[in-house]
């Protein structure tokens, strides 16, 4: 019977409000939201946005590091030229962003 004496709670002090060991737990998810859920969700929608507006003569970067200009388009699939008579098929998810001027410029020097 002593040892069911360590495991209650000192008097004076209950078990408090249930609701109170909520808190915590919706605080993390809160800064969870802001800083890891909301930004993705924001990044996902540009990145969405700029594959529906892609046209033949944009110049891309693929997420293997690829880079080349728009020359045909399908519904899922974009054929880049990277080279002089050179063409390859990429699925159009792979495309990461467009290139920039200043590494357009530094590819042609």
């Amino acid at each position: 019977m002593g040892s069911l004496a360590l495991m209650a709670p000192p008097p004076g002090q209950g078990q408090g409000n249930p609701w109170m060991q909520l808190v915590p737990l919706v605080v993390i998810f809160v800064i969870f939201y802001f800083l890891l859920i909301r930004p993705a969700r924001n990044k996902q929608k540009v990145v969405q946005k700029m594959l529906d507006s892609l046209k033949n003569g944009d110049k891309v970067v693929t997420s293997g590091g690829l880079m080349g200009t728009v020359v045909g388009l399908d519904k899922s699939v974009v054929q880049l030229r990277v080279a002089d008579k050179v063409k390859v098929d990429v699925t159009k998810s792979s495309i990461v962003g467009l290139q920039d001027q200043e590494t357009s410029t530094r590819t042609e020097s």
